[in-house]
């Protein structure tokens, strides 16, 4: 596989768990809470795909392969960290929302 490619894989991956993370918040602000966490967890899947394809960009260049730092490169980089972050994010988004479903709940039951 050649480096753009290699690269290609990194913003692809790292796209699919952004997009995912953000998806998996609205779903769970729509009550789905357990299709939400599916997506987080296929943001996950989708990151460590990323995670594997720059280890080994990292591990090549440990070993001496010089690796070419182009535009590109940084722009993976970046789509990695950034969903790295949203994830992140999102996960602590899911949990409030949780909170927040189960209080509504326990306020009906008070209020019935």
């Amino acid at each position: 596989m050649d480096y753009e490619q290699t690269i290609m894989q990194i913003i692809a991956s790292s796209g699919e768990a952004r997009s995912l993370s953000l998806k998996a918040v609205r779903t769970a602000r729509a009550g789905n809470l357990e299709e939400a966490g599916e997506m987080i967890k296929n943001a996950k899947t989708s990151l460590t795909k990323a995670h594997k394809v720059q280890t080994g960009l990292i591990q090549a260049e440990g070993r001496g392969e010089k690796t070419e730092i182009t535009l590109l490169m940084i722009h993976a980089q970046d789509h990695l960290m950034n969903a790295l972050t949203v994830r992140e994010l999102a996960v602590e988004l899911i949990e409030e929302i949780k909170e927040r479903k189960a209080l509504e709940l326990e306020l009906k039951g008070s209020v019935n």
